[in-house]
């Protein structure tokens, strides 16, 4: 099946470049297209159609990049080289596309569903963003930190509203309910291959430093830290929070609260 599918866009992309160049196979699925001067952007459109294909169960796309000879370089290796760099770097703004469109979507659907969470869930995160940076994350890690802190709670959307929304102690049942939603949360986001890590921070989001969290029982080291910062700022934000069943506290007892519950919960 992957040779005819490969032997099928070879012969396709032979045919996109025609006069306008020369087509190479540089070996596995990478391919190379030679094109004269004049061809233009519609012909890079083209190869790009040409090398991508769709059946029952299987959708073929690719990445590419482009290299103008002699203006950029006159080596023919290093014009391979920046080729490959720029071929990553497409496949990389893609992969960040579709995971900031699925975060956007989960967000608009907890804001919709769930407009409180949703406002908490804004605040984790500005909360996060701080202390991720004051214990050294940088880039993606401190990217993703703030992403699962943003979408930590959108499980919830699949929990009953009576269930959410109940004055009092929730019963094993509902508890047992209410335990599932890292695990749905992670499901959700997991769709998007960008969001894999941010997934994997949500699923842990509840998890204790003592093993008694939820939904795996994972302790101390074994949770992602920045699963860790996201409870804590979670635990936090929750705490200086008015609630139907108590008051807020001030932000000083609640940072008591916090060192007292440290190495446990």
């Amino acid at each position: 099946g992957g040779d005819l599918l490969l032997s099928r866009v070879s012969h396709a992309f032979k045919d996109a470049v025609g006069s306008h160049g020369r087509a190479y196979r540089l070996g596995g699925d990478e391919f190379c297209a030679l094109l004269w001067g004049d061809s233009g952007e519609e012909m890079v459109e083209s190869c790009l159609s040409a090398l991508s294909a769709a059946g029952e169960g299987f959708s073929i796309t690719s990445s590419y990049g482009s290299v103008l000879l002699p203006a950029e370089t006159e080596d023919p290796e290093l014009a391979l080289q920046l080729a490959d760099q720029r071929m990553y770097a497409y496949k990389d703004s893609s992969r960040a596309s579709a995971g900031r469109q699925t975060r956007d979507l989960a967000l608009q659907i907890l804001a919709v569903h769930e407009p409180e969470l949703h406002m908490h869930s804004s605040n984790v995160a500005v909360l996060t963003e701080g202390v991720a940076r004051r214990l050294g994350l940088s880039g993606q890690e401190l990217s993703d930190a703030i992403r699962a802190a943003e979408l930590h709670e959108i499980g919830k959307v699949a929990i009953p509203f009576a269930v959410l929304h109940k004055p009092g102690p929730l019963d094993d049942e509902e508890w047992e309910l209410m335990r599932r939603h890292p695990t749905i949360g992670a499901n959700i986001l997991s769709a998007a291959p960008a969001l894999a890590r941010v997934a994997e921070i949500v699923r842990a989001a509840h998890e204790r430093h003592d093993g008694a969290g939820y939904p795996r029982g994972l302790a101390a080291e074994q949770i992602p830290l920045a699963s860790r910062i996201v409870f804590v700022c979670d635990s936090f934000d929750a705490m200086i929070s008015e609630r139907p069943y108590r008051p807020a506290k001030s932000e000083a007892a609640a940072l008591d609260e916090l060192r007292h519950c440290a190495g446990t919960q």
